[in-house]
């Protein structure tokens, strides 16, 4: 058995442990999940398969069972306490990172771990995606250069509905958003009944608040998770997985990204490094790479685009 990590002596709040130790925290279990469920919630250039699966998912997922369970305890102690009896919310979990680093893919892997619980069998997940201004209400703002920016986002609508959440209402839509159209659907909602756990993946979802005296969408979350990466590793995969959409996605005729399914590759690589050094790099570097410390726990990827690390906040 390998060795726990050892106290850090520079003062971080986090534990490192390598995959090796992490993937020996948790009991040896039988792949839950089969080639067809890793293909499904695989996002297009990641390279997720099942070692990665057993050896860092598996035990995030106990991890995360634990905590759900220790703050399901504390709702019950407290609500003795006080005499009442409110039904314990849903515990909210926060995926930030990077556009092109797998935060989709991790969300939808935690899902399907999470809801093989029998303890919490409802797991919805939400992508703040559906957030974003309507491309017509972008264009007036002349901010469709800056989507995925903070100021891109209905912040007022995504912490209203992560609030309802946390306050126990009932069930709550949240908006769709196409990734062909590159938009909203209209008139189209993702029905949200009180789920056991409800996971938000998003750009920046780990954000402090705009103000000393506002309330953040992360204030809400039980656990955030950072997928984190090396800034020219994750602009490679961006280079690499724009040129998968561009001969798969961006072919559909209906795709807002049509125009660029006849560049030859040359010139779509140009298209994919401009737009990553124009909005995807100056996002990260200014928005979403300083919320990492702001994280529970940090899921460290090398340039294979596989989890070698990952950092655990003390307790």
């Amino acid at each position: 058995m390998a060795r726990p990590p050892s106290a850090d002596e520079n003062g971080s709040p986090f534990v490192e442990y390598d995959r090796q130790t992490w993937a020996e925290l948790a009991p040896k279990a039988p792949l839950p999940l089969s080639d067809a469920d890793i293909e499904r919630v695989r996002s297009v250039g990641d390279m997720l398969d099942a070692s990665e699966v057993v050896e860092v998912y598996q035990p995030l997922a106990r991890l995360l069972a634990l905590y759900v369970e220790g703050a399901r305890h504390l709702h019950s102690l407290t609500r003795q306490f006080l005499g009442d009896d409110v039904s314990h919310t849903p515990f909210v979990i926060g995926v930030a990172g990077s556009v092109a680093v797998g935060k989709s893919t991790t969300s939808r892997v935690l899902q399907e771990l999470l809801s093989r619980n029998p303890e919490t069998p409802n797991v919805a997940l939400v992508a703040t995606d559906g957030f974003l201004l309507p491309l017509a209400e972008l264009r007036k703002r002349n901010l469709l250069e800056r989507k995925g920016f903070p100021e891109s986002y209905d912040t007022r609508a995504l912490l209203r509905f992560v609030s309802q959440i946390k306050s126990g209402v009932s069930s709550i839509a949240a908006p769709v958003y196409s990734h062909l159209s590159y938009d909203r659907v209209p008139d189209e909602v993702l029905d949200i009944t009180q789920p056991d756990i409800l996971i938000i993946e998003g750009l920046n979802v780990l954000a402090p608040p705009a103000t000393s005296s506002a309330l953040a969408v992360s204030d809400l979350f039980d656990f955030g998770i950072y997928v984190d990466a090396r800034t020219p590793d994750i602009a490679r995969w961006y280079e690499d997985r724009f040129l998968q959409l561009q001969q798969g996605a961006f072919q559909n005729p209906e795709s807002y990204f049509h125009r660029y399914a006849s560049l030859d590759e040359d010139d779509a690589r140009a298209e994919a490094q401009r737009i990553w050094s124009t909005i995807n790099e100056p996002n990260l570097i200014d928005n979403i790479l300083p919320t990492k410390p702001r994280a529970s726990l940090i899921l460290q990827k090398e340039a294979d685009h596989r989890i070698h690390k990952v950092l655990l906040r003390k307790i």
